[in-house]
């Protein structure tokens, strides 16, 4: 049905990206994946009949660099997929946010997911996911898409939500680097934002990082990490939710 599938995504840590190929592939497509985590980047209108457009929770919300990036993108009545991708606790408004931003870069949106992925900064939490059992249900989600179209209902989908979107301010604290760092500058180079000077890998600059622990889950020596205080602090915080499974959702 379809000649090609575009997967785009911004996927600091990888979750996102697996959340977005489960889905694209199942449509039985070639697909062509677009990180959206490259800092450079051109105005683009997706040439294909199909997106899969996937981004992650923060605190509720997408984050804003995402979505500057997404607004690189044209759709001109591309239809879309859009997954929100949480790591467990809650993904609030995010899918609204995702669906009215795709709609408003003039996207189509058929479907859409609030898709559970391992915790960035705690990752016992959703340890492992997507999973098998996730990639299956992402299978399943992306058939029904694929029976909806060839009914011929462009219908959009409901997503829940609010406006306006809930307030959330960013954590100040930020990755920085222990005596461990070998100052290889991989954190520098596949930082989405510019935050770590190639030169002092140690520091993170506080006005630009995002806390997305790309950084983190790149180094290849485990040198970066929160500071130990944040970190006990959320995982007081998310405990609770450490042995609940949360389940995918789908919106048609």
């Amino acid at each position: 049905m379809w000649e090609k599938i575009v997967a785009a995504y911004f996927s600091p840590t990888g979750g996102t990206r697996a959340a977005a190929l489960a889905t694209a592939r199942a449509f039985g497509a070639p697909v062509e994946e677009l990180d959206l985590s490259a800092r450079e980047g051109e105005e683009r209108r997706l040439e294909t009949e199909l997106a899969v457009v996937a981004v992650p929770v923060f605190g509720g919300r997408i984050p804003g660099v995402a979505a500057g990036r997404l607004r690189r993108l044209s759709g001109e009545r591309t239809r879309a997929v859009a997954l929100a991708v949480y790591g467990g606790r809650a993904y609030e408004d995010a899918l609204l946010e995702l669906s009215d931003l795709l709609e408003e870069r003039g996207f189509q949106v058929t479907a859409a997911a609030a898709v559970v992925a391992q915790h960035s900064i705690l990752p016992e939490l959703a340890a492992g996911r997507p999973d098998g059992d996730d990639c299956m249900e992402l299978t399943a989600f992306a058939t029904r898409v694929q029976e909806k179209l060839m009914r011929g209902d462009d219908s959009p989908c409901a997503v829940p939500g609010n406006r306006p979107y809930r307030q959330w301010t960013p954590s100040p604290e930020v990755p920085e680097a222990d005596g461990r760092c070998v100052r290889c500058g991989k954190c520098a180079g596949e930082c989405p934002v510019g935050a770590i000077d190639p030169g002092r890998p140690e520091r993170t600059d506080r006005e630009r990082c995002i806390g997305c622990m790309r950084c983190v889950a790149r180094c290849p020596v485990q040198a970066r990490a929160l500071p130990r205080e944040m970190r006990e602090r959320l995982r007081q915080k998310l405990t609770p939710f450490l042995g609940v499974r949360r389940e995918n959702e789908f919106f048609l």
